[in-house]
């Protein structure tokens, strides 16, 4: 499906001189009580913001952590109290704001979707993105199932800060789909924010490497919040938010309680490693479509597993970004599915936002 922005946006274009912006991941120990929840993440981002932070990031699911049935319950409509707090305190701060995500009540489905908005300066909605990669695996014993309650996104977002920074949306598990990061950057992306709620023992052994991982190969900015400490459900999340840089430097890293860390992000240093690094440029799209030589008969060749059965080639090759729906095929948007930002809650109608439309499934 197809869907425009309502305004024309062309991919960030980096110029020699650019400026240093401060940017800040909100780390939460989230529960079930919305009340309590709204309050933290409220103290940490006017926190956040007094150090200077002009981009604020929160974790994954910070308006409610806890059983499917405590999930259900707290979930909200886009013009919820939740997206209504955050666009206030961001218009209040004058911040560009990651509402970290929450779930979210979708008109005619009985799943939810888990649902990330990124909030403008003016406390207007700039993007919507609804989580692609559906977490049902299995770790240490302890099976997760998002996808009995949730409905998996369709649709690739590239967003933009008001200093037209362009901002690719994911969130936790999508982490671990490489292809996901490199669409978006070959799309513009220079920054990717990441809302997650990490378990443990993921946290603990693959969190770190990922991050840096999706900066080195992409070339960009990576600012992930998590949640820390145990929830309700007998879930435990492993904290140590991060900030990384283009050359996968950890520029912060948060400690194992609720917190924010801060950091400065060099967008001039930025664009001298793609300029000297040229790897988005050097890349053979024409040669990966193609199949491995079958004549090798190597058993290597066989891909199996979870993280590639999970894999969406169907999303990846929609993205929205400036105008129009960019795709494999590269037409022009269906009339009929062009959706206008007005009719969203809140909509900025004077810059990007990239939300699906369609029958009130998730998208």
């Amino acid at each position: 499906m197809s869907v425009r922005r309502s305004a024309e946006l062309q991919p960030a274009r980096a110029g020699k001189g650019e400026r240093i912006l401060k940017v800040a991941a909100v780390q939460l120990n989230s529960t079930d009580d919305l009340a309590a929840n709204l309050a933290a993440a409220d103290r940490h981002t006017r926190a956040a913001a007094a150090d200077g932070a002009e981009l604020i990031v929160l974790p994954e699911k910070w308006t409610a952590m806890g059983t499917d049935q405590q999930l259900r319950a707290a979930a909200e409509p886009l013009d919820g109290r939740a997206l209504g707090w955050a666009r206030a305190l961001a218009g209040e701060l004058g911040v560009e704001l990651i509402a970290g995500s929450f779930l979210e009540q979708i008109p005619g489905e009985k799943k939810l979707a888990n649902t990330s908005v990124h909030i403008g300066p003016s406390g207007a909605v700039r993007a919507v993105y609804r989580k692609l990669h559906m977490f049902d695996v299995s770790i240490e014993g302890r099976e997760y199932r998002e996808s009995d309650i949730e409905l998996p996104g369709e649709q690739l977002v590239l967003s933009s800060t008001a200093t037209d920074l362009e901002l690719g949306m994911s969130i936790c598990y999508d982490l671990r789909f490489p292809e996901l990061y490199r669409a978006l950057a070959v799309a513009g992306a220079r920054m990717f924010p990441l809302p997650a709620a990490f378990t443990l023992a993921t946290t603990r052994d693959h969190w770190q490497a990922l991050l840096r991982a999706r900066a080195i190969e992409n070339e960009a900015f990576v600012v992930a919040a998590n949640q820390v400490g145990a929830h309700p459900g007998h879930h435990r999340s492993g904290g140590r938010s991060m900030i990384v840089d283009p050359w996968g430097l950890v520029l912060a890293q948060a400690p194992d309680a609720p917190c924010h860390i801060v950091a400065e992000l060099d967008l001039e240093r930025q664009r001298q490693i793609r300029e000297q690094l040229p790897v988005l440029a050097n890349r053979r799209p024409d040669v990966y479509t193609s199949r491995p030589d079958a004549a090798t008969n190597s058993p290597d060749l066989h891909v199996s597993g979870p993280d590639v059965h999970c894999s969406r080639p169907d999303a990846f090759a929609k993205i929205e970004s400036g105008g129009a729906s960019q795709s494999a095929s590269t037409q022009p948007p269906d009339a009929a599915n062009v959706l206008d930002a007005a009719a969203i809650p809140g909509a900025d109608t004077g810059r990007g936002l990239a939300v699906a439309a369609g029958g009130g499934r998730a998208r």
